[in-house]
């Protein structure tokens, strides 16, 4: 009965892109403090970001469980189920689509279904996705699919810039007197991906210096960029995501490039103003 794709909240695709993909998305939760976000349809950011802003906590993230993407699966109906998920190196997301396989493959052994390791979030999620719809409208079969989506993957590059390293601090991800000093300095690092690890990309001063030099960066770390699809994920400012897109058409020629609003994780790790892009 055909192909599905299923995507953890960690895949910033808009509403429209699920709907003509025909993509089904199974919800992280987020808690701030006492309150609980459920990452799906309903999901409300400005309720979200304000509560975030307002709390000196760290969020408290919860992947799918097993069962949740069992769920996706049993309603997806269908033979062939894609599944994409966040690095395994930053959620258990990918574990727990795992465990949902094999427990479908042996419930229907005429099933195929094949979870994949973006190593990326975000952004990068989405390039996947938009990978896997691309082989799937030329007619490939799904061994084929799978190996060439697993290649994508290796060469996929993530670099994000946040304007606030807030979450970052409050999250442990930054020393809380190294965070500071940051902020107090302007600094806005680019930080990349590296086999689904964070890592440092580039230190600079100021959040416009971090984007030009971002863009300036992108034709030395790859060189197929013609063939490839450039996805910009933002926390709330299309502006700033739209001017870098400007920057980039002055530079390259991607295949296409599409910009999206982060969903509730990416939210959550980016914060306001944060951006994250993949090709």
């Amino acid at each position: 009965m055909g192909y599905k794709i299923i995507v953890d909240s960690g895949c910033d695709l808009t509403i429209e892109m699920e709907k003509e993909m025909n993509i089904g998305t199974v919800p992280f939760k987020i808690a701030v403090d006492d309150k609980e976000f459920i990452d799906d349809k309903n999901f409300n950011m400005e309720d979200f970001l304000k509560t975030m802003k307002a709390s000196s906590n760290p969020i408290k993230t919860s992947c799918p469980s097993p069962f949740d993407y069992e769920e996706a699966v049993e309603e997806a109906n269908s033979d062939e189920v894609f599944i994409i998920t966040i690095s395994s190196k930053l959620s258990g997301s990918y574990n727990s689509a795992n465990i949902a396989k094999n427990v479908m493959m042996d419930k229907y052994p005429n099933k195929k279904v094949h979870v994949f390791d973006s190593k990326s979030a975000s952004a990068g999620e989405v390039c996947i996705a938009l990978k896997i719809n691309e082989y799937i409208k030329a007619g490939m079969g799904f061994e084929e699919i799978v190996e060439k989506t697993e290649n994508d993957i290796s060469s996929l590059k993530t670099f994000f810039i946040l304007e606030s390293l807030d979450n970052l601090i409050k999250n442990g991800r930054i020393k809380k007197t190294a965070g500071l000093i940051a902020n107090v300095l302007n600094i806005r690092p680019i930080m990349s991906a590296d086999d689904g690890e964070i890592i440092l990309f580039e230190m600079n001063r100021g959040f416009k210096k971090s984007l030009s030099k971002l863009a300036d960066a992108l034709g030395k770390v790859v060189d197929n960029i013609e063939e490839r699809t450039l996805v910009i994920s933002h926390v709330d400012d299309l502006e700033r995501a739209e001017e870098f897109k400007k920057k980039v058409l002055s530079l390259y020629n991607f295949k296409d490039i599409k910009v999206v609003h982060t969903k509730g994780l990416a939210s959550g790790y980016a914060d306001d103003g944060g951006i994250v892009i993949a090709f």
